[in-house]
């Protein structure tokens, strides 16, 4: 007898003609509009190959949250998003359990304190989500990056229009978060999830509009209008590029400073004894687009909710306010275009956990994190998310896991 076949690890849409999709959604919701989303941008004749989904995969604004969508000769900038660059960084530290205080409100304080969060009157001066005034370490940062953001808005005015460097370093709203977490041998990590900010959403949100108008002027009839694209060659495209690439860099450069101010602000607050940072460190992105190699050729690859999982590479694939976390290595699945999801992934909408849930309920699945517990933070409840045991289970062979966190502080905006 013939050995048995082995089952592929993810399962297979479309594939007639164009439209060609590679699931690994394997005991994982996968909800229908997610599924029309992702085949209508499979569809598109620039599409390499076909679009991977990973696990964490959820209708989203413009594009599926959990996609990869590899082009040629253009780029969908609604597939990419206005949170360019959103990403997670993590690191470890030589503290252990038993170094944090029993009561850990203080250190919840003291990172609350060091870095804005959250948003007020509306975006204003008095904001409590920016600076005011930039600290000194903030303010150098920003002397690198505002040559060429000043290059981008020469071109493009209305980039300017908004808060931009008093953004650099803060934390901003929604499922963005700092964590306090600890591994399996109890070791110490910091971690958070960040963006870029006000500037990023600009930029996404401008060169949507631009690639919706030129789809007009072109006469491009399209299967959803957020699938507008720019072909590269053109002058929207090098831009979108130029821009791109900023806010990513924005982006990153945004979760360094914010580490820095989370662990100076621990060491500051007389809670902890003198510790070691950055043992192990990790800084990815999981909304952005990367000039690639895949099956030959040369790609665009635009990871939506996705992280590289390269053979080799660290990333970070996190869970919700009550679910361990994970540090994984890739192994370079070249059916995925070497990605794996960048988080458990939502399984209803901020309104329909708001109505669904109770504070009680929030309360039990958040116990024993010192986090916030009241009415804002309901949208962000664990249930509201995928079980993230379920969502590696599905793409064991996509990464394998190095560190598994559990956190004990959570700092929500």
């Amino acid at each position: 007898m013939s050995a048995e076949t082995p089952r592929t690890s993810f399962e297979i849409f479309g594939g007639d003609g164009r439209g060609l999709v590679k699931s690994w959604t394997r005991g994982v919701a996968f909800e229908d509009e997610a599924r029309k989303q992702v085949m209508r941008a499979a569809s598109m004749p620039f599409v390499h190959k076909w679009v991977a989904v990973m696990p964490d995969v959820h209708a989203g604004l413009g594009a599926t949250v959990g996609s990869v969508i590899p082009t040629k000769g253009a780029i969908i900038p609604a597939a990419v998003g206005v949170d360019i660059g959103c990403g997670m960084m993590a690191v470890r530290t030589s503290l252990t359990a038993g170094q944090l205080p029993d009561h850990l409100g203080g250190v919840r304080s003291a990172i609350e304190a060091a870095v804005p969060h959250g948003r007020t009157d509306d975006g204003g001066p008095n904001d409590r989500g920016a600076f005011g005034t930039l600290p000194d370490p903030h303010a150098l940062a920003w002397g690198t990056l505002k040559p060429a953001f000043e290059a981008i808005c020469e071109k493009h005015p209305r980039l300017a229009r908004g808060t931009t460097e008093k953004h650099l370093g803060t934390l901003g709203t929604g499922n963005h978060f700092i964590e306090v977490c600890l591994d399996g041998a109890d070791h110490v990590w910091v971690m958070l999830h960040s963006g870029s900010r006000g500037v990023g959403n600009r930029v996404g949100s401008y060169f949507i509009s631009r690639a919706k108008e030129e789809m007009q002027r072109w006469f491009v009839h399209l299967p959803d209008a957020d699938l507008a694209y720019l072909p590269e060659g053109s002058t929207y495209f090098a831009d979108y590029c130029e821009a791109l690439a900023w806010a990513q860099r924005f982006a990153a450069t945004n979760r360094e400073l914010m580490m820095e101010a989370v662990l100076a602000a621990l060491r500051r607050s007389g809670l902890l004894p003198d510790f070691d940072a950055r043992l192990e460190a990790v800084n990815c992105h999981h909304n952005y687009v990367s000039e690639e190699v895949h099956y030959g050729e040369k790609v665009f690859v635009t990871r939506k909710g996705a992280v590289r999982a390269g053979k080799g590479e660290l990333g970070i694939i996190p869970g919700s306010m009550g679910a361990r976390s994970y540090i994984v290595r890739g192994k370079g699945n070249p059916e995925s275009f070497c990605s794996c999801s960048h988080g458990a992934g939502r399984v209803m909408s901020r309104t329909e956990a708001k109505r669904r849930f109770t504070l009680e309920d929030h309360a039990r699945a958040t116990a024993g994190i010192e986090c916030r517990k009241d009415a804002e933070v309901l949208d962000e409840t664990p249930a509201a998310y995928k079980p993230i045991d379920a969502v590696m289970e599905a793409q064991k062979d996509l990464v394998e896991v190095v560190y598994e966190l559990r956190q004990v502080v959570c700092v929500k905006g």
